[in-house]
């Protein structure tokens, strides 16, 4: 079986798992989303699903339904735009990660290479959980 069978399947899988209806745009939706390596923005996706002929509103309202079923979750990064990221699933830990935002172009990155640990968030009295770590910076192309 190819690799776009297991993506379409793997796909389908997940949204009926959770609930959902699997409808292509839906599917489509979250294999755009499986296919990247870092968070996409609403606009981002829809572009991606253009050729498709799926509209701007469906994949809205495809990506807040995934974001209610726990598919995928949905990140304000401090730029007053969501992005959206697979929720991946892991025996070992839960999928936390920092993003890393260039300064200068806007993009951003999975830092998926750091361990938030439980004790990380339980040294300061000010805070009961932390949700998100933003870290801003230069990234290597435009340092």
């Amino acid at each position: 079986m190819n690799q776009k069978v297991n993506s379409q399947e793997w796909a389908r899988e997940k949204i009926r798992s959770a609930g959902l209806r699997a409808t292509p745009a839906r599917i489509a939706t979250l294999k755009v989303l499986h296919g990247s390596e870092s968070p996409l923005t609403h606009a981002e996706v829809s572009d991606e699903l253009q050729n498709l002929e799926i509209d701007k509103a469906t994949v809205f309202r495809n990506l807040t339904d995934l974001v209610a079923k726990n598919v995928i979750r949905r990140s304000a990064l401090g730029d007053n735009v969501w992005r959206f990221e697979i929720i991946k699933e892991s025996a070992h830990k839960p999928d936390s990660h920092p993003h890393f935002i260039c300064v200068d172009c806007g993009s951003v990155s999975c830092m998926e290479d750091v361990e938030l640990k439980r004790t990380s968030t339980s040294k300061s009295p000010l805070f009961e959980r932390i949700t998100e770590i933003v870290l801003r910076g230069h990234c290597n192309e435009c340092a």
